[in-house]
This record gives structure tokens, C-alpha cells and sequence, in this order.
């Protein structure tokens, strides 16, 4: 069996990149390329989701010589509603993904709203920081997507590597590298680099062996989510419906959270419910029956039964709000689900995991750049400050909102009010989505911009 100074993935590296790039090399040839052997880089990703990928190809295009390590062999399965806002957009973009329909992904045109009896769209603003469209493709076939395009950057992607913990520094508690097992047989590997950025998910287990642990004063949400085939499949719209209620609450007391039906362009909709954990919540809610009730009160013409669905129901955590820290110690970096990005106002992890993963490459460029190991540490330390200063302000807005969730009866009078007032709608719509342009001369991106820094930040 090879180990780990030969060929370590258990694929071969396909001929071309699904984004349009060249194709990458092997690992090992490209290590002995970069000066590197196929157990050792300058930086370690784990995990190639949408955060991990995304750094790693930040990285790679410096000319950073990377491993990003995937526990599992693409094409996989994830959790997700599959709807993308204009966030994540522009981050696809900027990593140079063809987002055109005809590269196989479904645009939206905004959100439509369904609460007590009305129906609201809303459209994405036309700004000049973000484009003014979304999209929707099927996480199994994105996260691949971004996974090759990292590679095609330079990084060495290595698939069914299952990281198991990390190698320390004796002397000062620093992370020197880590553990793994590789492809089915679970054979030992030690990879090693300076510098590791856990991009494992919110089960995270880099971290928790680094004692890096949840914060219980954030919120956590769970979203379960199915498929099944519609005739509305191609809707330009991401529906969410916020009149969600638990079946078996003798009260029929409004959740905090909300119904999703984002079409997918294939004969099918992404079909599911998230819900924040406020402390009002019963702890034994049977989710997955929650989801299968509410979807059989959709309308008829959106084609539910139970013939109709197409894949079983699965759940997933949403660590939300920051609420593991600290993002950067002792050589680790935190991004994406792994240091809770997750919005509290909206559940949204894609953009902000991407945009975690491109701040913690761009402060790792610049700290290898340094010459002293103080000054490279020196360097490091400001990528939680940039994640405070990106986000802060508004997850302090979305647990607010949270609390809010927490009382009902006032959800309830501020949901009505809110779809009856149009100007109203359209602000608390934008606030929530985080699509705002500071410098704009236009008022309510400066009143929303303004909001967005006065909230408490709680960061304790």
C-alpha cells in the first residue's frame, strides 16, 4: 500500500477542472515541485467544504504550497438548502467560477416571503459591491466544484484523509501538523506545516483537541431538508415561509425559523426548515416528522406527496454567530462552520464561510511573509479582529433578532405589520440578507450601515 510520501489520494487526479482550469497535479509531483515532500507544505486545510476550498485556492495562487485534506471522496453528500444570495456570488466569482446558467447553475432574481396568508417578493438590491442575482446548485456538485478549483490553483487535494488530531509542539503547545487516516484501509499518516486552518465542520474535531469549545451564550440552529420533484422547479424566486409551527404544540405556537422551497432546475425542489434554539424551543421535537407535516400543507400545485420526494430526509447543526473561539492560536486558524459563521438572522453559511476562508488566507499570506516567528504571530492574531470587524455588528443584529424569536406573540404583530408596510419590508430584507454598501450616498444603506455598528457586539 502506498503511505503517505507517495501518492496519498485514493482517486487519480482527473484530466481537467469542471471550472474551467487546468488540471492539477498529482500531490506528490506537485510537492517535489514545490521544494516540498508530499508529508509536508506550508499550510494545512482540513476539510473541502465551501470555507476550506476556498482558502486553499487563496493560498495556491500566492504560490503557498498547500494540502487540503477531505475526509470524504467527491462527489458527497451535505445538509444544505442549496440557495445562494449575492454573497456568495461574488465570492464564486472571485475565484474565477463560470456562474452562467449554462455551466449548469439556476439563477434567482430574490426572496419571496409567505406568512399569514400573503405572498412577497422581494428582489436583490443593484449594488456595486455584489451582483444582483443568486443561484442554486446542488451542494454535492458545489462543494466538488470548489474542491477541483482549488486544485487547479495549486493545492494538493487529498481525498478520504480522516484528520484525527493534531501534532503538537511539546515545548509550547503549538499545532506542528496532523494525524490522518487514509482511503478505506484507514492507513496512518502524519502531514505537517507550520501553519493548519480547520475547515472541518461544527463537529470540528481539530479544534475541540486543540480545546477550542463552543460558546454556549450563541445560539445554534439545526435545518433538515429533502427533495422532491415539482412542476416548480425553475421558480426565479427562493421561497421562505415563515408561518412554521410545530403539529404536536397543542398551542400551534409560531417557531423560530422558517420553511424553505428553493426549485432546482432539475424537476426537483430542495424542500426543508430551520429552526434557531432560543430556550423556547421543546427539546423533543420530532424534526423530520415537523418537515414531512408542514410540506403536507403546501399548496397542491407545488406537486408534494410522498411519492414525490426523492431522497430521505437529513439534519445537520448550524453553529452560529462566532461561537467558537478563539479564531487564531497557537499556529490554528478557524473558518467556516469549524468558528461558527453561520448568520443568527438567516441560517446563510455558504457566503460567510467563504469569506472566512478568504480573510484567514490572506492574513496567512501575509504572516509567512514575515521574518520573525513574532512577527508572522503578530500577523496572525489579526484575522479574528477582521472577522470582528466584518461581522460583528450584524450577527449582534441577528441575536437580537433571535431573542426576539423567542416571544412569539411579538413576532407575530411585527410579521404582519412588516408584510403590510412595503418600505419597511424592503429595509428588514436587506438588513437581514447583510446586503448593504456603506460608503453609498443613498440612506438606507447608510441608516442600515449604522444599525449594523451600534448593535452589541456580546464579545464576552
Amino acid at each position: 500500500m502506498p503511505g503517505p510520501a507517495q501518492q496519498p489520494s485514493t482517486r487519480p487526479a482527473r484530466p481537467s477542472d469542471p471550472s474551467g482550469g487546468t488540471a492539477a497535479a498529482e500531490p506528490a509531483a506537485a510537492a517535489e515541485a514545490s521544494g516540498h515532500g508530499a508529508d509536508t507544505a506550508d499550510v494545512i486545510v482540513v476539510g473541502a467544504g465551501p470555507a476550506g476550498s476556498t482558502a486553499a485556492y487563496h493560498l495556491a495562487r500566492t504560490g503557498l504550497d498547500v494540502l487540503l485534506l477531505e475526509k470524504s471522496a467527491f462527489p458527497r453528500e451535505k445538509v444544505c438548502g442549496d440557495g445562494l444570495t449575492p454573497r456568495a456570488v461574488r465570492q464564486l466569482i472571485d475565484l474565477g467560477i463560470d456562474v452562467s446558467e449554462s455551466a449548469g447553475w439556476l439563477h434567482n432574481r430574490g426572496l419571496r416571503i409567505v406568512a399569514g396568508g400573503r405572498r412577497v417578493e422581494l428582489d436583490w438590491p443593484e449594488l456595486s459591491a455584489f451582483p444582483s442575482f443568486g443561484l442554486v446548485r446542488r451542494r454535492a456538485d458545489f462543494d466538488e466544484l470548489l474542491a477541483r478549483r482549488a486544485a487547479a490553483a495549486g493545492a494538493r487535494l487529498v481525498e478520504r484523509a480522516n484528520v484525527d488530531g493534531p501534532l503538537l509542539d511539546e515545548r509550547t503547545g503549538r499545532i506542528t501538523g496532523v494525524t490522518a487516516r487514509l482511503g478505506e484501509e484507514r492507513r496512518p499518516a502524519a502531514y505537517r506545516a507550520p501553519l493548519v486552518v480547520a475547515a472541518d465542520g461544527n463537529s470540528t474535531r481539530l479544534s475541540l483537541a486543540m480545546k477550542r469549545y463552543r460558546r454556549t451564550d450563541r445560539a445554534m440552529g439545526v435545518a433538515y431538508r429533502t427533495y422532491f420533484t415539482t412542476p416548480r422547479h425553475e421558480d426565479r424566486y427562493l421561497e421562505a415561509w415563515l408561518d412554521l409551527r410545530d403539529p404536536s404544540d397543542p398551542d400551534r405556537r409560531l417557531l423560530p425559523g422558517y420553511g424553505w422551497v428553493f426549485g432546482m432546475g432539475d424537476g426537483t425542489a430542495n424542500v426543508g426548515l430551520g429552526v434557531v434554539d432560543t430556550g423556547a424551543v421543546s427539546g423533543d421535537v420530532d424534526w423530520k416528522h415537523l418537515l414531512r407535516r408542514w410540506c403536507e400543507n403546501l399548496p397542491a400545485d407545488y406537486g408534494y406527496h410522498p411519492e414525490a420526494v426523492t431522497e430521505p430526509i437529513r439534519g445537520s447543526a448550524l453553529p452560529m454567530g462566532l461561537n467558537r473561539q478563539p479564531h487564531y492560536a497557537d499556529g490554528l486558524l478557524l473558518i467556516g462552520d469549524a468558528g461558527g459563521t453561520v448568520s443568527p438572522a438567516t441560517g446563510e453559511g455558504i457566503a460567510y464561510a467563504m469569506e472566512s476562508g478568504r480573510y484567514a488566507a490572506e492574513t496567512v499570506v501575509q504572516a509567512l511573509a514575515r521574518r520573525t516567528d513574532r512577527g508572522r504571530d503578530l500577523a496572525l492574531r489579526a484575522y479574528p479582529q477582521t472577522l470582528r470587524a466584518a461581522y460583528d455588528g450584524y450577527f449582534a443584529l441577528g441575536r437580537l433578532t433571535v431573542a426576539a424569536l423567542s416571544r412569539p406573540r411579538l413576532v407575530g404583530a411585527a410579521g404582519a405589520a412588516g408584510l403590510g408596510n412595503p418600505a419597511l419590508l424592503r429595509a428588514a430584507f436587506r438588513l437581514m440578507v447583510n446586503l448593504t454598501e456603506p460608503n453609498s450616498r443613498d440612506a438606507l444603506d447608510r441608516l442600515l450601515h449604522i444599525l449594523g455598528r451600534l448593535a452589541p457586539s456580546n464579545r464576552g
